[in-house]
């Protein structure tokens, strides 16, 4: 091997690394042992021959040369891959040139099991691995096994032969090129599972196929449809995940009497020379793949494309409504998240917005894939299946381009306890889905409240958890429910009032905390705007899995939530919003922008002890209310407040606006301004003539609970 070409060609493959949009994540390069390294991978894209060897060699210190198709040694690539270090499949010197470099150490291997690229990802055929390609099928390649054990076999026998007949050692060692046997004796063999993982999978014209179609005359249509996929992937933005498995030590499978007997015999044994336990040695590199290659497909980075393919894939039928594939889809996410299965980085945030208003598009592109390829086609909300897309062969070098779904449900099929799994949700009826995400999210709530409450309850400030706690009131007819939110420094108990009196006149409530609210001021001071969202999120979710139709409310910052959900989710009904802040009049609030200046002047000049971060708060419910005010959540308001007001005209759905005239803390104008800009042609404000801001609780609120009834008795 030239090792200047190899190292002058990982500086041009860095270089083009930096031009590719694609953002390579490792995961479990701890798993890289010392010793004689052969790495097996999963084999989809031309890439992987060109960026696993780089990459392998930035974590390893050492050449990885790898194996390629001889057909490639015919093409432009040929010159190309010698300097990278890849060998011909038809090279004579083949075999021995591997196990040379793997006594020695001087270099890793990196071998597909596949063989070649596996384009529709197709690897399983009646429970067993069997590779599918354009010119048939057949079982994954035993090579890198065959080289492992190899190498491992004649390590051992030059360690026995040196002791008891060392003119045979000496042979070997010629054979192989080796000066002193040390070098062999201190390491270990061990086959390194890798699997290589894309999200998301496009294929599509782009610069690279536009200008190999203009400039190259008669261009192959494998060679198109590589640079549509490939060129596509790596240009606009790919998501690359290489995950390293347990090392399999090849050592343990050479212990057999057999071929104890052949590495032990005193006589001439060439390279290839067939020895007595040459059967064994083929059964035992026949279990030793089956062992990784399992190991290679059990570390598929699971991503929503995966678990909206599948589903797709299962869910009986050709007919299905959008909103119970993306509630089954939510199901499949929340169950794998739980298990010790890798997943997409995506899998890590909230997934409420899958089952609400898709901001991220996760469903949207992927069902606009669908659609474009043919899979699906889209009535209104109601999806038809085409089921012959997922069953029909299409051809080897098209299936990328033409049938991407099939392709990305076949990469989890060797997942077969997942499968098991996603075929139990597709198959269950919708009114149990929903069931079950109810009463999950519900679970979750009081397990993320439970889990704050531990860590900042602050003995003597911190209220009961019954304060703090989210709650759901059941009401009669799961025609209308109600998410109701409390307001800033508050809790949940400040609604409860309001929500049993709704409950006794047949309506589903549910109140949900706002995230750092029923804990301690602590924790509030951590928390932004886009945590309250996220709380009323997982309400909106609860409520519209148990109620056809769905109208929102709050208190106060409550309000403001309330306000800022509608303007994202467009079936909603209706909203009502209770001394909605626009303008804070409490005198400490005005001063909010002037401490938190101070406070990054101290943080600059690090003298922390003269930071401010909380002010007094005189709580007119302080068995409720925190009794101090985080600096940091008062701007966290007027920035929700501030990202709300442009948006107002979009509300066109019926409202209510209700307000205290004597309100010491929000200013009557800011709500009324609220009122003015929205753009519902159906809205009422209501002015009550109290002189408190907390109109929801004690005397008179009756008055407003009522009103908030009418409001919601007419959307009936």
């Amino acid at each position: 091997m030239n090792r200047f070409a190899y190292r002058t060609t990982g500086l041009a493959i860095k270089a083009l690394s930096f031009l590719s949009r694609a953002r390579i994540n490792i995961h479990g390069k701890e798993n890289i042992p010392e010793g004689a390294l052969i790495f097996v991978s999963n084999h989809f894209t031309r890439v992987e021959t060109l960026l696993l060897p780089y990459h392998l060699n930035r974590l390893t210190h050492l050449p990885v040369w790898s194996l390629a198709d001889y057909n490639l040694f015919e093409t432009y690539l040929g010159r190309f891959l010698d300097k990278i270090g890849a060998v011909s499949t038809k090279n004579p010197d083949r075999d021995l040139l591997i196990v040379k470099s793997l006594l020695t150490g001087e270099a890793a291997w990196i071998i597909f099991p596949e063989g070649r690229m596996v384009k529709s990802k197709k690897i399983v055929e009646k429970g067993r691995f069997m590779i599918s390609f354009g010119d048939g099928r057949r079982p994954p390649h035993t090579g890198a096994a065959t080289l492992a054990l190899r190498t491992e076999f004649y390590r051992k026998r030059l360690s026995k032969l040196s002791k008891e007949f060392p003119e045979e050692a000496k042979r070997l060692m010629g054979l192989f090129k080796i000066d002193a046997i040390e070098i062999l004796l201190d390491k270990n063999t061990y086959i390194v599972p890798v699997n290589v993982t894309y999200y998301p999978i496009r294929a599509e014209e782009n610069i690279l196929s536009q200008l190999a179609m203009n400039l190259v005359e008669e261009i192959p249509e494998r060679v198109i449809e590589e640079i549509m996929t490939e060129g596509t992937m790596f240009l606009t933005g790919v998501d690359a995940d290489i995950r390293f498995g347990k090392p399999i030590a090849v050592s343990h499978f050479l212990k057999k009497i057999a071929i104890d007997n052949d590495m032990s015999a005193r006589r001439k044994i060439n390279f290839d020379d067939p020895i007595p336990s040459k059967q064994i040695m083929r059964k035992t590199a026949l279990g030793l793949m089956h062992r990784y290659i399992s190991d290679i497909y059990k570390m598929t980075t699971l991503n929503y494309d995966h678990l909206f393919a599948s589903m797709l894939k299962q869910v009986p039928g050709s007919r299905m409504d959008e909103g119970s594939l993306r509630r089954k889809v939510y199901l499949a996410a929340d169950f794998i998240k739980k298990k010790n299965v890798p997943i997409h980085r995506h899998f890590n945030g909230d997934q409420a917005p899958l089952l609400i208003d898709d901001r991220f598009d996760i469903y949207r592109d992927f069902i606009t894939l669908a659609v474009e390829k043919g899979v699906v086609k889209k009535n209104g909300k109601v999806l038809e299946k085409d089921r012959s897309k997922f069953s029909s062969v299409f051809p080897f070098h098209r299936v990328r381009i033409d049938n991407p779904i099939a392709v990305i449900a076949n990469e989890v099929e060797p997942l077969t306890d997942l499968q098991r799994h996603f075929r139990r949700i597709a198959w269950q009826p919708d009114f149990w889905i929903r069931r079950k995400i109810v009463a999950q999210l519900l679970k979750n709530a009081v397990s993320e409240f439970e889990a704050d409450y531990e860590a900042f309850y602050i003995e003597g400030e911190s209220k009961k958890k019954d304060v703090g706690r989210p709650f759901l009131v059941k009401g009669r007819s799961r025609d209308l429910g109600v998410v109701l939110v409390h307001g800033y420094m508050a809790a949940p108990l400040e609604v409860k009032e309001l929500a049993c009196y709704l409950g006794r006149r047949g309506v589903w409530v549910y109140a949900p905390r706002l995230k750092g609210h029923g804990t301690s001021p602590d924790d509030l001071a951590l928390r932004t705007y886009a945590d309250w969202s996220k709380s009323v999120d997982n309400g909106y979710a609860i409520i519209s899995n148990i109620c056809k139709r769905v109208v929102v409310g709050g208190f106060s910052t409550g309000a403001g939530l309330a306000l800022h959900l509608v303007t994202r989710m467009r079936e909603v009904k209706g909203v009502f919003a209770i001394s909605p802040p626009l303008r804070l009049q409490d005198l400490s609030s005005k001063f909010v922008p002037a401490v938190d200046v101070w406070n990054r002047i101290m943080d600059r000049f690090k003298f922390d002890g003269a930071k401010k971060e909380f002010v007094n708060n005189n709580a007119e419910n302080p068995h409720i209310n925190y009794l101090r005010n985080p600096i940091s959540g008062v701007l966290e308001i007027e920035r929700l407040m501030e990202s709300l007001e442009s948006k107002l005209s979009e509300i066109v759905i019926p409202a209510l606006v209700a307000q205290s005239q004597g309100d010491p803390v929000v200013d009557p104008g800011g709500s009324k301004r609220i009122f003015e800009r929205l753009g519902s042609a159906d809205k009422t404000y209501l002015l009550f003539n109290f002189s408190r801001h907390g109109i929801l609780l004690g005397e008179g609120a009756g008055r407003v609970h009522q009103a908030i009834w009418h409001f919601i008795k007419r959307l009936r």
